[in-house]
């Protein structure tokens, strides 16, 4: 079955029979049509699928969800990415990608889940004209009845079966599902070791060489690798450079280190432009003039939340001290 237009949907299965009802044909259809197809699933579904594809299952890339969905920034990007390379055919002539895109819950703190889920949401824009589709599964027998729940206001439609949807009768606007994930999300900077006798670094214009080397020299302190140590200091500069320029040209650094977490605040005196929507969570256009600051500081971020008025301004990040996804978040669950 082919379909103009995006479309995402959500599978909520029971068993692996229900797992390979919603998506065999799904990759059946796809490549008949030409399409790019990506699976990125748990270990135990590329077994299911690879099984039921047979000989078809070498047109189909596969790949394990626990290598995919890291952090939901990052993993917004390389799927736009994907999509970028894979949405030409050989004979150079636009195609559909198709996707099965199973994210993983399991081990995610409240606050990481919200995430996720807000993720999910803005799925609906950032690929909202392109004629893509993604089908993500959601195991109703293993996962919390909560998350099943919130799929079914992420996405637009749902998926009963081999070719077979009804449209969601609770979805959500990705605007109105935002706004609730920023009215949830932790308030205040969490506990933790400050970077000095008061936890301030301020700065101002012509000073962010020097926020740069006390970022550095905070993050060797903390014993941090050198790649967690590069993208904590790129992406909190980034983000103290959009302060000096549209909130004011001063502003104050906050920093915390928890056992599992660094926290990097950035606040200024308020943003002298309208905030985009959803600001830095979707893809910049390539030779855009604007819109990149943010997205580089998601991109190099494990999460990050934003308060952005004319008033005053605030921008926390976010980075795991170990790449493990279990253990207590920045909001203590």
């Amino acid at each position: 079955m082919t379909r103009a237009g995006f479309v995402h949907q959500a599978l909520c299965y029971g068993s692996d029979d229900e797992f390979l009802e919603g998506t065999l044909t799904f990759v059946h259809d796809g490549l008949d049509a030409g399409d790019a197809v990506l699976a990125v699933v748990k270990s135990r579904n590329i077994t299911l699928l690879d099984e039921a594809l047979g000989n078809r299952s070498r047109d189909v890339e596969f790949i394990d969800a626990d290598d995919w969905y890291g952090w939901p920034s990052r993993t917004m990007g390389q799927y736009n990415a994907y999509c970028a390379d894979h949405g030409i055919g050989p004979s150079g002539a636009s195609r559909r990608v198709r996707i099965i895109g199973e994210p993983v819950w399991s081990g995610r703190t409240d606050f990481e889940a919200r995430e996720w889920m807000r993720y999910e949401s803005l799925l609906n824009v950032a690929f909202a004209e392109t004629g893509h589709w993604i089908l993500c599964p959601y195991d109703a027998g293993d996962l919390p009845a909560g998350i099943v729940g919130t799929a079914i206001r992420t996405h637009p439609e749902l998926a009963l079966g081999a070719r077979e949807s009804a449209l969601s009768g609770l979805y959500a606007a990705p605007a109105e599902f935002y706004a609730e994930c920023d009215a949830a999300r932790p308030s205040g900077m969490p506990a933790g070791t400050p970077a000095n006798h008061d936890g301030d670094i301020p700065f101002a214009r012509g000073r962010s060489a020097a926020v740069r080397r006390a970022l550095t020299a905070y993050a060797h302190g903390l014993g941090l690798p050198e790649q967690r140590t590069y993208d904590l200091v790129a992406a909190v500069h980034e983000a103290v450079v959009n302060a000096v320029r549209y909130g004011g040209g001063r502003g104050v650094v906050r920093l915390r280190s928890a056992p599992d977490y660094v926290t990097c605040e950035v606040s200024d005196e308020g943003t002298t432009v309208p905030p985009a929507p959803f600001p830095g969570h979707l893809p910049p256009e390539p030779r855009g003039v604007n819109g990149h600051g943010m997205w580089v500081v998601r991109q190099l971020s494990d999460l990050v939340t934003e308060e952005l008025g004319p008033e005053g301004s605030v921008v926390r990040m976010y980075f795991r001290r170990t790449r493990a996804l279990t253990g207590p978040g920045p909001d203590g669950h």
